[in-house]
């Protein structure tokens, strides 16, 4: 049997059947809960209901079905993997974060249904070939390469049957059963996450939004002699399926064994473009996922592939953002947290105590825009730094709360941004990047 068949999974499309998936994880997760404690009875312990909820074997379960299911309730565990792991259980968050590469493809029957709907009965009509292999798969749908019948070669990104429809209570079914097991530890609300969430997700299974999103890229950087946009079929995109120009190009994770050179020259080009979507264009792509980006060789450019979680910012919030960054370059402590303030952590009702923790984090997290000339990610062990610091979270429970909605997108990509310079080796002069931006706080 072909990897590709294994890896198949039909995906519900009504709500009692999503609803039907999180009954499984709960009682699988009860099941695991019941031996484990006949487990640790036996060996004459007295189990916390804590330990037995947050079991490696009961996080694999509730993993495994989220990547079923797709969709909201897969981005759900993808978003708190992303942005809440330094503050999760240890055994929740690394079994989460295999949700940011995980995902089932559909069969083949349930992907020629959602054509059909999409084209209609003779679907094979508008194309000259179609690749029934999908290229990707993520959480709201996967990609198949394609031929128009003018030659073009293209491909089709063909969205999950039932995900637009089930958003609002798979995210709901989500939140009740984090709650109801004690997935989550007790001072984590994440009432705000989950419902931009919804609002996030409802605009990223629209794909003649992402469709939008890509017209504005296209008009911004479609000059470019870094970047690459891929050239939008509209005749054949709808709001399941979205038509765009194949562009070649190899992963980026892999271009270590480049030389150097062209590695930090790429990165800079990437960096540049994330401050340029803040604090110029005000539209990110927010999804640094490795996978959206390709290096093409021969001309040393970058394709961007994935619009779908582009997310506008207010001119206000990218103007307190700099205040952010300006104060952590300037080393001022007080002005951290008045910028921490503006920008929605109410750092200043917490604790001297938190404040001071508050600041360090920043330091570290931003460190790369802070510090003047080459800044070289290999060396700088920021994830590790990052996560020895999170330890003394648990300190503050009082205190902590799920990062503003604005600042878990853009940090998000920031943090992509991070982890890819610091996969490739690269050295990248982050700060003379900002700098300009800094000078004025006016956009």
């Amino acid at each position: 049997m072909s990897d590709s068949k294994n890896n198949e999974r039909s995906i519900p499309r009504t709500r009692l059947g999503r609803l039907g998936r999180v009954a499984k994880m709960a009682g699988g997760v009860a099941v695991g809960m019941i031996g484990e404690g006949a487990k640790q009875l036996s060996q004459g312990n007295r189990p916390k209901m804590s330990d037995l909820v947050l079991t490696p074997a009961n996080a694999r379960k509730v993993a495994k079905q989220l990547a079923t299911m797709r969709g909201a309730a897969m981005k759900v565990g993808q978003l708190l993997s992303m942005e809440t792991s330094d503050f999760l259980p240890p055994e929740l968050a690394e079994i989460l974060a295999q949700l940011r590469n995980k995902a089932f493809v559909m069969p083949r029957a349930q992907l020629e249904a959602t054509l059909e709907q999409a084209y209609g009965e003779d679907w094979h009509s508008k194309f000259s070939a179609f690749n029934y292999e999908p290229l990707a798969a993520a959480s709201i749908g996967q990609v198949h390469r394609a031929t128009t019948l003018d030659g073009d070669e293209i491909v089709l990104k063909i969205q999950y049957p039932g995900v637009a429809d089930s958003i609002d209570s798979d995210v709901d079914n989500i939140a009740t059963l984090f709650r109801v097991t004690k997935l989550l530890p007790k001072h984590m609300d994440i009432t705000d996450l989950l419902k931009d969430a919804k609002l996030q997700l409802h605009e990223e299974a629209d794909y003649l939004q992402e469709a939008e999103y890509l017209s504005a890229f296209q008009d911004a950087l479609g000059d470019s002699d870094a970047y690459v946009i891929p050239k939008l079929y509209a005749g054949l995109s709808t709001q399941r399926v979205l038509a765009m120009e194949y562009l070649e190009g190899e992963a980026i994770e892999s271009l270590s064994v480049l030389d150097p050179s062209v590695v930090d020259t790429l990165m800079h080009a990437l960096f540049e473009l994330t401050f340029k979507e803040l604090f110029e264009l005000q539209l990110m792509q927010t999804d640094a996922n490795f996978a959206n980006y390709l290096f093409q060789h021969e001309t040393h450019t970058v394709a961007l592939l994935d619009f779908g979680a582009s997310r506008r910012f207010s001119k206000r919030f990218a103007i307190d953002y700099k205040r952010l960054l300006r104060a952590v370059a300037n080393h001022d402590d007080q002005a951290i947290v008045l910028a921490a303030d503006r920008l929605g952590y109410k750092a200043s009702e917490a604790s001297v105590e938190y404040q001071r923790f508050l600041v360090e984090v920043f330091n570290i997290a931003l460190e790369p825009t802070a510090k003047p000339g080459l800044y070289d990610f290999s060396a700088s062990q920021l994830s590790d730094r990052l996560s020895d610091l999170s330890q003394q979270g648990y300190s503050f429970k009082e205190f902590w709360q799920t990062p503003p909605t604005d600042i878990l997108y853009l940090h998000r990509k920031i943090g992509g941004m991070f982890m890819l310079a610091t996969r490739l080796g690269a050295r990248v002069n982050t700060h003379a990047i900002i700098a300009p931006y800094l000078e004025k706080l006016s956009l």
